[in-house]
């Protein structure tokens, strides 16, 4: 383990951890069903420390040079990741029949909790969001395939996991080919770095900035404020002594 760990983690130490975890399952797995007795290979054996990605945030112009080259679900899963604040994963899962009330219920598969993000503003004409799904909803009236996915893929039928995945590679490597022929260089790496989760951080810190912690806690479905201070890219803002 500690030799394949060594091997896998020089490109690649997150990836590393990841496998290590998985084999490791595998065995314990394997251990409960009486499948084999040896002792999991994985015990002992310390994986790569991992600094994460807190000091990341994509700012409007990486975001809209990745959206420009971006096909049309891939626009929708980014408008619709940003303006809830939600993970990859759960984008992905909604339907539009998780829409009751005039709100968009979200159950995140990582901690289970339930959310409902209105659709409409304080003054009831309907906010970001709610001009999205009704964007989405239009589109899809217009497909052949009834697929109550919220984000669809051309055939209409719901976008996996591994199309978003492929479809944000692509339109991020597009984008950076393009800022490196304007010269823009500093640009481009910045969209190579940009990863498709960084967009819960950006709608995490531009809540706290308009509306404060609570509000994006709120939003983030964090059980803490400083679960969502870890969110917080650019700095909470402060005013002088005088």
């Amino acid at each position: 383990m500690r030799q394949y760990l060594d091997w896998r983690g020089a490109t690649a130490k997150v990836r590393a951890n990841r496998e290590k975890a998985l084999l490791s399952h595998i065995w314990n797995y394997a251990r409960e069903h009486g499948l084999t007795k040896l002792a999991n290979p994985c015990r002992g054996v310390r994986g790569f420390t991992e600094s994460g990605r807190k000091d990341v945030y994509i700012d409007d112009q990486v975001f809209a040079a990745v959206y420009a080259c971006a096909n049309p679900s891939l626009k929708d899963a980014m408008d619709v990741a940003y303006l809830t604040g939600q993970r990859p994963a759960d984008v992905i899962k909604m339907r539009v029949t998780d829409i009751r009330d005039n709100m968009l219920t979200v159950r995140q598969g990582k901690t289970g909790k339930t959310l409902r993000i209105r659709l409409d503003g304080d003054d009831g004409t309907r906010n970001g969001l709610g001009r999205k799904i009704d964007e989405i909803k239009e589109r899809k009236r217009a497909t052949k395939v009834a697929d109550t996915a919220m984000i669809v893929a051309r055939g209409g039928t719901a976008l996996t996991y591994s199309g978003l995945d492929n479809a944000f590679e692509r339109a991020r490597e597009k984008a950076a080919k393009a800022a490196e022929k304007e010269g823009k260089v500093e640009l481009a790496a910045t969209i190579r770095g940009f990863q498709f989760r960084d967009l819960r951080a950006k709608a995490g810190t531009e809540k706290a900035d308009r509306k404060g912690l609570l509000e994006a806690r709120q939003q983030l479905g964090h059980t803490t404020v400083k679960t969502t201070e870890r969110y917080v890219r650019l700095g909470m803002i402060a005013s002088p002594t005088k």
